[in-house]
């Protein structure tokens, strides 16, 4: 009698984490982030103008993506929490709603959701003053929500069916069971994903500099414009992308092993 072997594939945009136990990856991370750091810090060192003046310039737009990062993905959560319940739902309509948007805002590339929002609902009067920044950060909160929406979900569904009987049986009405019982459990299972969509959402906030967001994309594409510098500058942002996904990256797999510290043999 034969035994499958069940085998996940996960596979996302976000950033490779390093985890221990997988050697080469781990070794990886250290090898690129040191080389990263022991670059920026040799370029500045070797050849200040133009690194230096580059590295001086680009900060305020690094606290830009932060701020349009963190934005969106607290938006996200908030959509991502509701669909998630709506993907769960016994009511047909709530349902439909929350499946529909799921299957719309996938099918539709980040960027035509950028382009949408800010330049075609932007004709619109109600959304004729809609600054660039707010229009980033509803365009990715709503694309990220959509994928937020099926990680809940996932999340929702792998806590065992016996939790909800028995708070069900000690009395707790549905709404009472879900926000009391299930959902504290399912987050110790949600927030390493949402790590990764973390991540990838900082990645892809570089294409809201196409709404003239001044990002960290965005301050390197200006120094370049006005020095003719662009080797060095999209250099030297390249190096600071990848810091940054390499630092939050480590944090993702520190928070992991600390969320299964006790799943250990």
């Amino acid at each position: 009698m034969s035994h499958r072997k069940h085998v996940t594939i996960d596979i996302g945009d976000g950033a490779a984490i390093p985890r221990k136990r997988d050697i080469g990856l781990f070794s990886a991370w250290w090898l690129a982030f040191i080389g990263a750091i022991a670059i920026i810090v040799y370029l500045c060192s070797v050849s200040p103008e133009p690194y230096l003046r580059i590295l001086k310039f680009i900060p305020d737009g690094v606290l830009v993506t932060f701020e349009v990062t963190v934005l969106s993905i607290l938006l996200s959560l908030v959509l991502g929490l509701i669909t998630g319940l709506g993907r769960l739902s016994k009511n047909r309509a709530f349902n439909l709603i929350a499946s529909t948007y799921v299957e719309v805002v996938r099918g539709i590339p980040l960027l035509v959701q950028l382009f949408y929002i800010y330049y075609a609902l932007g004709r619109l009067e109600i959304f004729s003053n809609l600054p660039p920044l707010a229009a980033a950060v509803i365009a990715m909160g709503i694309c990220y929500g959509a994928y937020m929406g099926e990680v809940f979900r996932a999340g929702i569904e792998a806590i065992d069916k016996g939790q909800t009987e028995a708070a069900r049986s000690l009395g707790f009405d549905s709404r009472q069971t879900m926000f009391l019982v299930i959902l504290p459990q399912a987050w110790r299972t949600i927030l390493p994903p949402v790590g990764n969509e973390f991540i990838a959402l900082l990645k892809d906030s570089s294409l809201v500099s196409i709404l003239a967001v001044a990002d960290l994309l965005r301050r390197g594409r200006e120094f370049a414009s006005e020095s003719f510098y662009y080797f060095e500058a999209y250099t030297m942002v390249a190096l600071v992308y990848l810091v940054i996904t390499l630092v939050l990256s480590k944090a993702v797999s520190h928070m992991e092993a600390r969320l299964h510290y006790y799943d250990r043999d």
